[in-house]
């Protein structure tokens, strides 16, 4: 959402933002339903204004026994013509809400052109890609050769896009989430929240998710959104708040399933575990003061990195070109690890800086010290990282020639010390 006082001194200034996007200006029609809106808030005070004194003459009439007929039937009209005031007002201001509810997030300055993620712009690229004496294998073809990943009895039980992990897989992937965790919570300063995974409307309304990407996710007949990242809940603890500077910034963590519709992605990533319809994900969100989102956003880029560096694994840190970045970002770096059966790097997390975009859809704000009024706070999120991913990660990057699985040294304390997941130990 939008200061919408910025957009009428700098109209231009926000339709030049909008064409980043590859959007039409907006400042015309923005502007029309604001004026709309404060041309009846302006004729309302005259009305309540008028109404207040005529109602004084009333009784002031009434004291001195004088005939207040004619005043009365003024202010029976100015009720009415008020009424209709209310509801122009009411009209205007419900238009403007629909219309910028629908407008993504301006981007920042040095966030590049582009369309699409092949003009992302490459920061920096960590660690060395492995070397293998054999055609390293993609991790379904890994999985299923193990007996571990059983994506047919997913099917049958769920459809497509859903899978059955077993056995030391299954305390694979659960390692590797006890791992992040720990990390964020115990090293980073995050605090651990288990949130609920059902919302109500203007919770998602509150992070961008509504009313433009409904299809997106998935609706319970209750009337429940179920989260597409903890980032929704997370976030969404400081809505409606007006915090104290001394309380930011506010780092908090969540290990949660995420349900994803996957509207549009027909035919993309439809073999093993990419794109799920539900996966599990350790979020990192940050409420932080306006004048340190950009640290911060470093900050938690940098944490999400080190999972990756922890457990040993190549990866490169872009930034979202224009045509990329999210709905609600103001910049976004993608974490990219490097995933040898597919011989590509595929992304693992992306961490971004909304500003001040949620905060006004959520009417998060903090009192700055020493002042009397409040500023809207800024928030951040992101992948700390898709627990899914980093075991695909990790079952590509640490394959071997005969099909079996090392475990990264920094799981192996969360795995009973087992250093291999084998097809002889397929069971343990």
């Amino acid at each position: 959402m939008f200061d919408v006082k910025w957009i009428r001194d700098f109209p231009e200034d926000f339709d030049a933002g909008l064409k980043r996007r590859g959007l039409e200006a907006q400042s015309e029609a923005v502007l029309a339903f604001d004026g709309a809106r404060r041309k009846a808030q302006t004729a309302l005070q005259e009305l309540q204004s008028r109404r207040n004194e005529a109602s004084k003459a009333i009784g002031e009439a009434k004291r001195k026994g004088e005939d207040a007929a004619a005043l009365m039937d003024e202010v029976a009209g100015l009720k009415e013509d008020m009424a209709n005031l209310e509801a122009e007002e009411r009209t205007a201001g419900e238009k403007l809400e629909e219309l910028l509810s629908g407008i993504p997030n301006l981007l920042a300055s040095d966030v590049p052109d582009g369309a699409d993620e092949a003009d992302a712009r490459v920061e920096r690229t960590v660690g060395e890609k492995p070397a293998f004496s054999f055609a390293p294998k993609q991790h379904f073809e890994l999985g299923e050769a193990l007996g571990l990943l059983d994506f047919e009895t997913a099917a049958k039980l769920s459809g497509s896009r859903f899978v059955v992990m077993r056995g030391p897989l299954a305390r694979l992937h659960r390692a590797l989430a006890q791992f992040m965790i720990d990390r964020h919570t115990l090293e980073n300063g995050y605090t651990e929240i288990a949130p609920p995974l059902l919302v109500r409307d203007h919770v998602l309304y509150g992070t961008g998710q509504l009313p433009k990407f409904a299809e997106d996710q998935f609706r319970t007949e209750e009337g429940f959104w179920l989260i597409p990242t903890a980032e929704v809940p997370l976030t969404n603890l400081v809505a409606g708040e007006i915090l104290e500077e001394a309380e930011l910034p506010i780092r908090v963590t969540a290990f949660t399933p995420c349900f994803r519709s996957e509207a549009g992605s027909a035919g993309k990533d439809t073999r093993g575990m990419l794109r799920q319809h539900q996966f599990d994900k350790v979020e990192l969100v940050s409420i932080a003061h306006p004048d340190q989102s950009e640290e911060e956003h470093e900050r938690m880029t940098a944490c999400a990195e080190g999972v990756l560096e922890a457990l040993g694994l190549h990866y490169r840190v872009v930034t979202l070109c224009s045509g990329d970045t999210g709905f609600g970002a103001r910049k976004t770096y993608d974490i990219e690890v490097w995933l040898p059966g597919q011989d590509t790097y595929r992304e693992i997390s992306s961490c971004s800086n909304c500003w001040d975009f949620q905060a006004r859809r959520m009417k998060a704000r903090f009192r700055p010290n020493g002042e009397k009024g409040t500023r809207f706070v800024h928030s951040l999120n992101g992948s700390g990282v898709a627990v899914g991913r980093a075991l695909i990660a990790v079952m590509e990057n640490y394959q071997q020639a005969d099909g079996s699985i090392r475990v990264p040294e920094a799981l192996r304390s969360y795995m009973g010390n087992v250093e291999e997941i084998s097809a002889g130990k397929a069971g343990s």
